[in-house]
């Protein structure tokens, strides 16, 4: 039996007869699935990615899994004809390494950003450089120090992303479908070129 997961869903009351049969139907799905005892391998890989991956890293990782599979599927797409499937590949490809770049230095530099104005002892630095620094500082660890500044970092970089959206990853975007449409794409003087020779 699972405690918690269940637990939040009794608030819901279908009454009668059906809110018991929901209710006994939703405990034996819980029943089915097993508890998993997470080996000590398992364990270090977990605490080794909450302490060592914040959220940029994450967007790396999600831009390399969207780039190795999104353009398969626009490729594969046999509702359009080839050229048109070649142009959404590449502004597929385009958007997704503009996005992922731009994601990625902008959290990180703002998580750099948070961790070099989140400086303790207070006392010995510029009020600047302490402007971030919690007021329980004294009472964290290393690690909720560190994890502290990425949440602040992440937090300050979704602001900054409402702007950098427009100003760099539109304009990038557009630069590099262009670039890798060019590549890609036979224009049209080549098709006639080609047609007459």
């Amino acid at each position: 039996m699972i405690s918690g997961v269940g637990n939040n869903c009794n608030n819901i009351n279908f009454g009668g007869h059906f809110g018991n049969f929901a209710s006994k139907a939703r405990q034996s799905f819980y029943d089915l699935i097993k508890n998993r005892v997470v080996k000590e391998g398992g364990d270090r890989f977990y605490k080794f990615a909450g302490d060592k991956i914040s959220s940029a890293e994450v967007r790396l990782i999600l831009g390399c899994t969207a780039l190795m599979t999104q353009p398969f599927i626009d490729f594969h797409n046999h509702k359009q004809d080839e050229e048109t499937r070649k142009v959404s590949v590449c502004r597929t490809v385009a958007k997704i390494i503009a996005g992922m770049t731009t994601g990625f230095l902008v959290r990180k530099g703002t998580i750099k950003l948070i961790q070099a104005c989140s400086k303790y002892p207070v006392e010995k630095f510029p009020k600047w450089r302490t402007i971030f620094t919690p007021k329980n500082i004294s009472n964290m660890s290393e690690r909720d120090l560190r994890n502290h500044q990425n949440d602040i970092g992440t937090w300050v970089a979704l602001g900054v992303m409402l702007f950098t959206n427009f100003l760099i990853d539109a304009p990038l975007t557009k630069l590099l479908t262009n670039l890798f449409t060019s590549k890609v794409v036979k224009k049209p003087q080549d098709k006639e070129m080609r047609g007459v020779a």
